[in-house]
């Protein structure tokens, strides 16, 4: 049985250790000269600069992508920033009539309890819904529907 003939790295016989092609950008192993652990300019971004003694410095500024927050608004009062005031606040609330008030007095209605017992839901916080307002400015920051 003859030797398997020499590839790059085996050339001393034994199993194949085949060479894989190397990727754009990236260096044969990290450490090595002229290896590049990470690929170069890629998506606009300009590689960092050191200035050496007796040169100006570059500064490189590097932006956030910005998000918002986005508050639920629940029974309970919530700490949110005014978006009219500005100011941060604990919010208070009260208590509207809302959909889920003027439905379950209808179905009160309709199963028969008609003479009075339909206007309960109006008399429950827990039917109506809820609205939040800044207790500096009084605007309305919030509101949380129950249906």
């Amino acid at each position: 049985m003859s030797a398997p003939p020499p590839y790059p790295g085996n050339e001393k016989g034994g199993a194949p250790n085949p060479v894989y092609p190397q990727q754009q950008g990236y260096g044969t192993q990290y450490g090595q000269p002229g290896s590049q652990p990470y690929p170069q300019q890629q998506y606009g971004m300009q590689p960092a600069q050191y200035s050496q003694p007796g040169q100006q410095a570059t500064t490189v500024v590097v932006t956030q992508p910005a998000y918002s927050v986005v508050q639920h608004f629940r029974e309970s009062p919530v700490r949110i920033k005014c978006q009219f005031c500005q100011a941060d606040i604990v919010s208070s609330t009260y208590y509207e009539t809302g959909t889920l008030t003027w439905v379950a007095c209808f179905v009160i209605a309709i199963v028969g309890c008609w003479l009075g017992c339909c206007l309960i839901p109006f008399c429950m916080d827990a039917c109506k819904d809820v609205v939040h307002q800044c207790p500096n400015c009084h605007q309305q920051v919030g509101r949380y529907n129950r249906m």
